[in-house]
């Protein structure tokens, strides 16, 4: 059964930092690219970061770049999402999937920036 477990999230003051994990299952995690995603209240998912996984070529949103660095560890069938300088704007709740070929949402994981 495929799956994913995405941890790591949490409430952090403007400026600080939190490092997101996602767990996957059930499917051959080395033939896909992977990605983070979020979702505010009443928006869609929202394509943050991506990683291919032959090359660890990385992609960004405009909001993300400078900020947010994606990495995966293959022999844990694991990707990561390191934010730095967290933004109010960055409030959500966040979610990995592969990219392009999307299965079932895990849970997300809550990141509230706040002061």
């Amino acid at each position: 059964q495929e799956q994913l477990v995405e941890s790591g999230g949490g409430l952090v003051q403007p400026g600080g930092s939190l490092r997101l994990s996602c767990a996957a299952s059930g499917f051959m995690f080395t033939n896909f690219a992977m990605a983070w995603y979020r979702q505010s209240p009443g928006k869609e998912h929202e394509l943050v970061a991506s990683i291919n996984s032959w090359d660890s070529y990385t992609r960004y949103a405009d909001s993300a770049k400078g900020r947010f660095t994606i990495s995966r560890d293959n022999r844990k069938n694991t990707i990561y999402l390191q934010m730095n300088s967290l933004k109010p704007e960055d409030t959500a709740v966040y979610y990995c999937n592969r990219l392009g070929a999307l299965i079932s949402w895990g849970q997300g994981t809550q990141v509230t920036v706040s002061s």
